[in-house]
């Protein structure tokens, strides 16, 4: 789409991110390469509450650079994998990074830059924590909001939400990224009621590696695609139609891969999706009810536990996440309940690698809020609270 017209907020209802105290972020300013977090056992900073434990993990925040109150780049924390505290770091410069990924191999973090025009950027990791910026290129769209990495490492995909478009980009051996080598634009079907045109709000690869979907908020699709790991190009297979005005925005596979649970945000509902790894047909179900009864609010971010036996789903305006068991292998999704979340405009949800602690990123309170999760019941307790400038996501290592 064309870069000369002025590019709209992304959806109205983000634009009104409530402004935060700078000297009340978790990830401070900083220039060039990032600054590294305290080292372990050295005491906390104030509001830390006391010395930093030795077994400290490390916690990546994506924020917004350019709205009130926001981050100046990506936010780099620690966290104790105990008691969910957060302890804060510096931060990496990156423009709008509000969604990340981890490369495979784990030594490159990648962002998108959610702006007009819209980019991805590749940064390496370092163990001493002297993380570098390694290059950025553009998406060929505007406000791009999701990336994933593909399976094998060679490939970057995103989605430009503004344009409605998905874009592929080559990733080389030290995890830079090449010129890109597709893009793909949703032209049909027609945008749903009440939107201008299509949106494509989030694109991953299936968990057999068989498939790539695209889930698109502005005409109420999931595309399913498959990747020509030769040429790094897109060829569509397949269009799964939600009921119009669903808005469907993300989903989140169960560890067997057969199933998908999709936030549908307009219509404040979760689908359960079946997929065929054979044809790469992707099957919506029935919409279910989030459990956020008469308040207005819109589904952002379905998770599942690591074992599968629970999904979880946040909603923002009810300030609240939804608890499911997962049921029939899989197969269907039954509401225990919904669990405040302590904050303003839940986002992200984001679970530690042991399952143990998750991280529910709160955009308009600037606030991160851990919860423990219990064994066996799946069941949220909160634990801690930190603050942060628009937080956006979060990704636990």
């Amino acid at each position: 789409m064309s870069s000369n017209r002025p590019l709209p907020a992304r959806r109205s209802l983000l634009a009104a991110a409530a402004a935060v105290a700078a000297g009340a972020a978790v990830s401070g300013p900083g220039a060039g390469r990032a600054l590294a977090a305290p080292p372990s056992g050295a005491p906390a900073p104030a509001g830390g509450g006391g010395p930093r434990p030795s077994a400290v993990r490390p916690l990546f925040l994506g924020t917004y650079t350019s709205q009130p109150g926001g981050g100046t780049g990506i936010g780099l924390a620690s966290y104790d994998p105990v008691s969910g505290e957060i302890f804060p770091g510096g931060t990496l410069p990156v423009a709008d990074p509000s969604f990340l990924a981890l490369s495979p191999c784990g030594r490159t973090l990648y962002a998108v830059n959610e702006r007009r025009p819209g980019g991805v950027t590749a940064i390496a990791l370092g163990e001493d924590g002297g993380h570098e910026v390694l290059n950025s290129r553009g998406t060929g769209g505007d406000a791009p909001c999701h990336l994933s990495v593909h399976p094998g490492g060679r490939f970057l995909l995103s989605a430009n939400y503004t344009s409605g478009s998905v874009a592929v980009h080559p990733v080389g051996e030290d995890g830079s990224l090449g010129e890109r080598t597709d893009l793909v634009e949703h032209t049909s079907p027609p945008p749903g009621p009440g939107q201008q045109g299509p949106h494509a709000h989030q694109i991953l690869t299936t968990s057999d590696g068989g498939h790539v979907l695209a889930v698109d908020l502005g005409n109420d699709s999931v595309y399913t695609y498959r990747l020509d790991e030769s040429a790094g190009t897109l060829a569509q297979v397949s269009v799964a139609a939600l009921p119009p005005g669903a808005g469907p925005r993300a989903l989140a596979f169960h560890p067997s891969g057969r199933y998908a649970y999709l936030a549908n945000e307009l219509s404040d509902t979760v689908s359960v999706c079946a997929y065929d790894p054979d044809t790469g047909r992707f099957t919506p179900g029935a919409p279910q009810p989030t459990g956020t009864g008469g308040v207005t609010s819109y589904p952002a971010q379905p998770l599942v536990s690591h074992d599968g036996a629970h999904a979880y789903l946040s909603n923002r305006g009810h300030n609240s996440v939804s608890h499911y068991a997962v049921e029939d292998e899989g197969a269907s999704l039954r509401l225990l309940g919904t669990v405040p979340v302590g904050g303003d405009w839940p986002r992200h949800l984001a679970l530690s690698p042991d399952g143990a602690l998750m991280f529910a990123c709160n955009q308009r309170s600037g606030t991160v809020t851990v919860f423990s999760v219990a064994p066996g019941t799946g069941n949220l307790s909160p634990v801690a609270t930190a603050p942060a400038p628009v937080p956006v996501f979060a990704l636990p290592l």
